[in-house]
């Protein structure tokens, strides 16, 4: 079964950074898609940032220009990063962590969550 392990969440004022990784390892299958997604109280999930094994990168419009998507590997693992810069108090949420074998694959496995909170 796939291992998530998220970290880098955290506490942070309007206009500052965080950076969240994610890496993904044991898994049964070759991982080609990895995508970051949040919740907010009340609110559906929904995709943050998205990209593919061959670097095709997707944003929600809400974080254009804002965040950065990128990935590295090595033997035994993927691990996916969110740079997340200008931050607003409307990106706190639970930022959960997706892996699929491919963009149009359903489901896949996700993470723990990590929650990011915004103040204004």
């Amino acid at each position: 079964q796939v291992q998530l392990v998220e970290s880098g969440g955290g506490l942070v004022q309007a206009g500052g950074s965080l950076r969240l990784s994610c890496a993904a390892s044991r898994s049964p299958f070759s991982i080609n898609y990895m995508g970051w997604y949040r919740q907010a109280p009340g609110k559906q999930r929904e995709l943050v940032a998205s990209i593919t094994s061959g670097g095709t990168t997707n944003y929600a419009d809400s974080v254009k220009g804002r965040f950065t998507i990128s990935i590295s590997r090595d033997n035994a693992k993927k691990t996916v990063y969110l740079q997340m810069n200008s931050l607003k108090p409307e990106d706190t949420a639970i930022y959960y962590c997706n892996a699929k074998p491919y963009p149009w694959s359903t489901g896949g496995y996700w993470g723990q969550g990590t929650q990011v909170t915004v103040s204004s």
